[in-house]
């Protein structure tokens, strides 16, 4: 609202209430619907990480214009549909390790509810039935775009260069928008005091929100493109029922583009890639993070170069955590005092970073130089378990901010695996290296890379 950053100060200390707009169901999500859910899903983390309870809402538009048209292209219901493609986006979330949200509301779900919203603002002449729909009175509203810092004159006359004939002549004025739509001949439909018809899109995110956030809430994310006008218009609703600030800060996420000209992931677009398609080719934990590591506000490019790289900087952060675990099997019982201050200093420079409106960037770099400062302890003489485990455990907190989990070096492989290292120690002892070269070649093609260190042999998954 300010485009400024402001100091966070919940409403209620030490809790964070916090909605965010989530998908329309007819289709599996792209890359540039999983960008928000993992932005936000990283501000989460944070929260909590820092000590924060959050209530996390994120709904499911399940009934619209796309989902009708879906529905009866696939001849099933839109509840049918919608059932579908929730089921779809829960199973593609788990794979990108976000957090399941405090509640997933359904806007059918509260179709009693948003026609008492829609009634009270009749009944305060901020709306307005006609033939069956129900419109807006946004010059009623005195603050109406002031989130887009947008010109309501401005935006009416641009409105009235987008809007139909026929909707043009039920408004009041063109900049109006709907709050019910009456039902055309054969759509999914549910009674209401202007005749048959389904909620708008806007109407619903003020319902489910102050359902379950109450009037006023702490943050309300989307992507950049829902600032207008899906979120001026849960502003102009909400305020204009409640008489209270709706929310207290509004974060919107950059786009995901692809191609030379950076144009934007969408649907609308056919550029888009399916999270359903591309998790069949690409690991999970490399798109959670690469997606996550570049600051919400920022635009991603999207490409295979920009995979790999993440592929290797995620490698490497694995590969020190490895490194320190093989450690642990010859370290001795104690602490680093002077090693473990400059873990707290990493911490202290990690938390500053995210502090900085959730810079993940400045904030992955201070996870690159733990990582580096436990390779370098680990390739001691001498280490200390209690050291070890410090830098490790930190390791893995700072990485799960962005949904990043490390694996134990056991769980990488199998017995087959370690019996085949013992196999090629036992041909280097007997100087058989013709079959020691055989078996490393032969790890290196299951994408098992070993690393021969004066402690022993490890050995870690390759990209």
């Amino acid at each position: 609202m300010t485009r400024q950053k402001e100091t966070f100060e919940p409403i209620t200390p030490g809790v964070v209430n916090m909605y965010v707009c989530g998908p329309t169901v007819y289709n599996y999500i792209h890359i540039g619907n999983a960008r928000s859910a993992i932005a936000f899903d990283t501000i989460r983390r944070y929260f909590e990480y820092r000590g924060y309870q959050v209530k996390y809402i994120s709904n499911f538009t399940d009934v619209d214009d796309k989902m009708i048209n879906q529905a009866k292209k696939l001849n099933i219901t839109v509840p049918e549909l919608g059932d579908r493609f929730i089921k779809a986006f829960k199973e593609d979330t788990a794979a990108l390790n976000i957090e399941p949200a405090t509640a997933n509301p359904r806007a059918t779900e509260h179709i009693p509810e948003i026609i008492e919203f829609v009634q009270d603002l009749i009944d305060k002449g901020y709306a307005y039935p006609v033939d069956g729909d129900v419109y807006y009175r946004a010059h009623k509203f005195a603050h109406y775009g002031e989130l887009s810092h947008q010109d309501l004159n401005e935006l009416e006359e641009g409105a009235s260069q987008h809007t139909n004939d026929e909707e043009t002549a039920r408004k009041e004025d063109p900049v109006d928008f709907a709050l019910w739509k009456g039902a055309k001949p054969g759509e999914i439909s549910w009674p209401s005091p202007w005749g048959a018809g389904r909620p708008g899109w806007h109407i619903e995110c003020s319902v489910m929100s102050t359902h379950y956030l109450g009037d006023t809430f702490d943050i309300h994310g989307g992507g950049e493109d829902l600032t207008f006008p899906h979120h001026e218009n849960e502003i102009a609703q909400s305020e204009a029922k409640t008489g209270k600030t709706f929310v207290h800060y509004w974060l919107h996420n950059g786009f995901v583009t692809v191609g030379d000209e950076n144009e934007k992931m969408s649907k609308s677009l056919g550029n888009f890639v399916t999270v359903h398609d591309i998790l069949k080719t690409i690991d999970p934990q490399t798109l959670r993070f690469f997606m996550a590591t570049t600051q919400y506000r920022r635009p991603i490019q999207y490409s295979q170069r920009n995979l790999d790289t993440a592929a290797r900087n995620l490698e490497r952060l694995q590969t020190s955590y490895n490194n320190m675990g093989y450690r642990l099997k010859d370290a001795e019982d104690g602490n680093d005092p002077k090693v473990e201050q400059e873990i707290r200093q990493i911490i202290a420079d990690y938390n500053d970073a995210m502090d900085d409106d959730f810079n993940v960037q400045n904030g992955v770099a201070e996870v690159h130089d733990l990582a580096r400062l436990g390779n370098v302890y680990a390739e001691r003489p001498v280490v200390f378990s209690g050291t070890l485990t410090f830098i490790r455990q930190t390791l893995a907190d700072l990485l799960s901010v962005f949904g990043v989990e490390l694996a134990e070096a056991d769980a990488l492989g199998d017995d087959r695996i370690q019996a085949l290292i013992d196999e090629r120690l036992a041909a280097r002892k007997n100087r058989n290296f013709e079959r020691s070269d055989e078996i490393r070649e032969q790890l290196k093609s299951q994408g098992i890379i070993l690393e021969d260190t004066p402690q022993g042999t490890r050995w870690r998954k390759g990209n």
